[in-house]
């Protein structure tokens, strides 16, 4: 593949599926990327880990990891291999639990990061945003304080505002360092209430964001998330950020305008989701430029295609 811009200093923010997605494909053309990943996670192994041992939740620490190996070699099977059998490791990834004793052993969180990534010869490096022990909360249109990532997605009302407890925590300090010297900065693809907006409420990231002279992009969501977009068009999306930043930085929109498969529509309206609708006029009329393209993977599934992605980006 040929490389575009070997040097573009990349920062990428989220968390979940979609941030190791995108990782994918931009690994391709540049060495300088740095992702910021919330630690709000409560659920499944990573939830697990926290509650019972006090430490960071692994999981979308250990999921860009694997996406930035540089190989795919039995290292990287060993990072995603998941307990199913019955007992007291059923539900845990191995690479969270790698992480962990990475951790004890190193002395912090950073350090056990770094040394992981040097086992899975990674390319580019990964950050927490924050390395307190986070809460998300959520304000409810209906009133209500609902506390915790997973509870806040169960309890089906519209979020007003989320927040983290305690509202003051520190940014890592690198992660501050890679925003102010990007090229570009990118926000997404991913859950936005649970995998980008936490990352944004770290105390310094949005005034950082502000004073970064990097483009800074939104790569919207394909589908809606049931119990957190539902009927959201790509502005929804937009103006839900801006709430959750001292000023509006957003200067781009990514949107795709691929055509997906009928049958994979039907499964996802069995769940509440429908495709994110770009609205220009809307978009156009918030000066921000909007950058529409097929993005579709070929997969049983309506997530970004790594590859169709990471050009989009490196074309700005």
């Amino acid at each position: 593949m040929t490389v575009v811009d070997k040097e573009a200093k990349v920062v990428v923010i989220g968390g979940g599926t979609g941030l190791s997605v995108l990782l994918k494909g931009l690994k391709n053309y540049t060495s300088h990327l740095t992702a910021v990943v919330t630690v709000s996670d409560d659920g499944g192994s990573s939830g697990r880990l926290r509650a019972e041992m006090g430490v960071l939740p692994p999981g979308d620490i250990r999921n860009c990891l694997v996406a930035l190996a540089e190989t795919e070699t039995l290292m990287d099977k060993v990072f995603q291999h998941r307990f199913d059998h019955e007992g007291s490791l059923k539900g845990h990834n191995l690479g969270n639990l790698l992480l962990v004793a990475m951790t004890e052993i190193a002395g912090d969180f950073v350090s056990a990061i770094q040394e992981v990534s040097k086992v899975l010869k990674v390319r580019g490096r990964v950050l927490p945003a924050t390395l307190e022990h986070v809460a998300l909360g959520a304000r409810m249109k209906d009133g209500m304080l609902i506390y915790g990532e997973t509870s806040i997605r169960n309890y089906g009302g519209e979020i007003e505002s989320l927040f983290l407890v305690p509202e003051k925590c520190l940014p890592v300090p690198d992660a501050l360092e890679a925003i102010m010297e990007a090229d570009i900065i990118v926000l997404g693809p991913g859950s936005l209430y649970s995998s980008i907006i936490p990352n944004l409420l770290v105390e310094g990231i949005g005034s950082a964001l502000a004073s970064s002279k990097a483009r800074k992009v939104y790569v919207s969501n394909i589908m809606t998330e049931h119990g957190e977009t539902d009927s959201f068009t790509a502005v929804d999306h937009l103006r839900v950020i801006m709430r959750h930043l001292p000023q509006s930085v957003v200067e781009y929109i990514i949107v795709n305008n691929g055509v997906i498969d009928e049958g994979i529509l039907k499964r996802y309206r069995g769940e509440q989701a429908v495709p994110v609708l770009s609205n220009r006029p809307e978009i156009e009329a918030m000066g921000i430029k909007l950058i529409e393209a097929d993005l579709v993977s070929d997969s049983d599934l309506a997530w970004h295609d790594s590859e169709k992605l990471a050009r989009v980006i490196m074309n700005l």
